[in-house]
């Protein structure tokens, strides 16, 4: 192997740094250690050290010596063998909990060798793009679908050659793009230890899983396991490839990001990477103890995110994925942890958070916030940093509740439909700031949704004790899976009900993958552990359920080519002065003014449709939307033609079946009469003509 490489990483308190150099990641020892002389290979905080004879496909690793001082904040352990906080793949057989070459100097015991241990891979920037640009397509014109790389393709049913990797969503695109998404979210790529999970399956006995991912260690890396062809470097090359026939497709990548924690965990944890290199400066410790440390996150530690250092790492990561992997946006899980002070106290104006929405290099980049944390902090509309989205809790409980058929939600609803200017009319932002969604990968799928009143965990090992109790669910008269075809109709008919209110509202929305045909996950509201049938995607429910699959792919289509669903401003609902009718307007199933004092299930919006209202090359059609969430049926009096159009024409209702529930453009029916009977539980949609 020639060449020489330049290997850096960062400790202020470390007092002896060796480089180890392995030959094969399987290998029990080093094939040449390096130790890194202060003198002439430490520049501030900076350990480095050129070596020749070495290039891409060099595996590494690292041996740390410093104070062992607990309550001081300082772990180091030359016992341990570490990661580099910044390599860019990770090799080896994944026995993360073992790290280390012999029993450490907290006593518990390390591996016996290196042999299990992951190694750090140095690989090369190179890769054929092939001309590919960022697709810098507006939040406004997004549709997000939100999936897991393995779960995607992993099932049988799936039809992929390489199911579960990078691999494997590159073959669904024809898929993605027949459905009409413009971005994938993708649940965490980067390299996380799937095996932590110590429990078991109570009812097959089967080792648990870490499935989600929520537990980085490695923040530069793609995971290993999501590479078909191997995960001794394929992984990068195998990630760009993906992001290439995406964007090609005209798909964007945003990815799920956890800068929140790391997978070190609690004082008890395994040291990997950052415990090892700088304990103090990495982790919010306990000012009382600092042998402890701040939880913010639920997961035993918190990163210590607005420290310069890490401030550092953060966006060094962040133009990595953005610069060398051509990703197009980010999702920052518990996003509020990244707003608060080493010693915990949320801060009015946090450093990383305005630096990352200010970055010139992140400046078209979507940045995403989930905008609490595990300990209480809730800053939904409130997020600082300026161009920050966010996801919308309050549109998913509201939705939830409305077509649950909860009384006095009808205000609410009436709001998320309008772009959730209670949360977003501030500060500059807009209706797309709002990342609309009513299901996620945390919860319920929507099918579930509507079939279990309870969670089902118990295969998760803790009892049914974990993963939010169901507040806002309803199964329709039978718990779980029903052959009553009159309880499948009312639960197909919700299911479009809440497709078409979130692809219907202003606001940026998100699909969970697999809704659109129905996707169950058995009633489990927590399966972050299950790397198994409850969570791969069955692909046979495609057919099953081809009416939901075609009403949410022509609805997505829907929303495109209609500007009055994609305004970059709110509703101004007051008459323009070019224009007989305001931007929006709220009334009774009677047609008569909204009184949003009553208890009613029933709402009647008329959207204008002017271009000048709405941003748009073209006019679009005026919009008459008509929600009934009770379980009768309500004869509604449709409000009057605009003028200059000669009647209303029914493009969607919920409660007929396809294909009649969405209409392709020009077969749209016309209303006749001023009335129309609404079927309980339905929405319908008339443009004017």
């Amino acid at each position: 192997m020639g060449g020489s490489v330049r290997f850096s990483v960062f400790s202020r308190h470390a007092t002896a740094v060796t480089l180890l150099l392995f030959d094969d990641p399987r290998a029990p020892a080093a094939s040449r250690e390096i130790p890194l002389d202060p003198r002439l290979n430490r520049t501030g905080d900076a350990w480095h050290v050129d070596v020749s004879g070495v290039g891409p496909g060099a595996y590494y690793l690292y041996r740390v010596d410093g104070p062992w001082q607990p309550e001081q904040g300082h772990r180091f352990d030359p016992g341990r063998l570490l990661l580099d906080p910044y390599v860019k793949a990770v090799a080896g057989s994944y026995r993360w909990s073992l790290a280390g070459s012999r029993r450490g100097r907290d006593g518990r015991p390390a591996a016996a060798d290196a042999s299990i241990l992951p190694k750090g891979i140095v690989v090369a920037d190179d890769f054929d793009w092939k001309g590919d640009r960022p697709l810098n397509r507006s939040l406004r014109h997004s549709v997000i679908y939100e999936t897991h790389v393995r779960g995607l393709t992993k099932h049988p049913s799936s039809g992929a050659a390489f199911p579960g990797t990078f691999r494997g969503v590159t073959e669904m695109i024809p898929y993605l793009a027949d459905l009409g998404v413009t971005a994938l979210e993708l649940l965490p790529v980067q390299e996380f230890d799937e095996e932590e999970n110590p429990r078991v399956n109570p009812r097959t006995g089967e080792r648990l899983a870490n499935y989600w991912g929520y537990n980085t260690i490695s923040f530069f890396a793609p995971k290993g396991r999501y590479a078909a062809a191997g995960a001794l470097g394929q992984q990068v090359t195998e990630f760009k490839e993906m992001v290439r026939a995406l964007h090609a497709a005209g798909i964007e990548v945003i990815l799920d990001i956890v800068f929140n924690h790391t997978a070190e965990a609690d004082e008890e944890g395994p040291t990997l990477c950052f415990r090892g290199w700088d304990n103090a400066i990495y982790y919010m410790l306990d000012p009382r103890d600092p042998r402890r440390y701040l939880n913010f996150t639920g997961c035993g530690n918190t990163l210590n995110c607005n420290h310069p250092i890490l401030r550092t790492l953060i966006i060094d990561c962040l133009r990595y994925w953005v610069v060398e992997m051509h990703v197009d946006g980010f999702r920052f899980d518990l996003g509020s942890v990244l707003g608060r002070d080493s010693s915990g106290r949320i801060l009015e104006n946090p450093p990383i958070l305005e630096r990352i929405a200010q970055d010139p290099l992140l400046r078209h980049t979507k940045i995403i916030a989930e905008a609490w944390d595990a300990a209480g902090a809730y800053q939904v509309g409130w997020f600082p940093g300026g161009r920050w989205a966010e996801w919308n809790d309050r549109f998913r409980d509201d939705v939830r509740r409305f077509w649950r058929g909860d009384e006095g939600m009808v205000p609410g609803l009436a709001t998320r439909l309008a772009g959730s200017s209670d949360l977003y009319l501030r500060d500059g932002r807009k209706p797309f700031h709002s990342i609309n969604f009513v299901t996620s990968h945390d919860g319920f799928t929507l099918n579930d949704l509507v079939s279990y009143a309870q969670k089902h965990n118990e295969e998760n090992g803790e009892g049914n004790a974990d993963g939010a109790t169901p507040d806002q669910s309803a199964n329709h008269g039978v718990e779980g899976p029903s052959g009553d075809p009159g309880v499948e109709e009312i639960r197909t008919r919700q299911v479009k009900n809440m497709l078409a209110t979130l692809l219907l509202s202003l606001g940026t929305p998100m699909i969970l993958g697999g809704d659109e045909m129905r996707r169950t996950q058995q009633g489990n509201n927590n399966p972050w552990c299950q790397d198994n049938e409850i969570s791969w995607y069955d692909w046979r429910l495609k057919d099953r359920y081809a009416g939901v699959h075609r009403f949410c792919r022509e609805l997505i289509a829907f929303r495109r080519r209609h500007p009055a669903f994609l305004r970059p401003e709110f509703y101004s609902g007051r008459d323009a002065s070019h224009n007989l009718i305001p931007d929006i307007g709220w009334f009774t199933e009677t047609a008569a003014p909204a009184d949003w004092a009553e208890k009613r299930r029933t709402l009647m919006l008329l959207i204008d449709g002017n271009k000048a209202e709405i941003d748009a090359d073209r006019d679009d059609n005026d919009v008459a939307m008509l929600l009934n969430a009770g379980e009768e049926p309500v004869l509604f009096t449709l409000p009057a033609v605009p003028q200059g159009k000669e009647a209303w024409y029914r493009a969607i209702d919920t409660a007929l079946p396809s294909p009649r529930d969405v209409l392709l453009p020009g077969q749209e029916e016309r209303a006749e009469g001023e009335t129309r009977l609404l079927a309980g539980r339905s929405l319908v949609v008339f443009l004017s003509r």
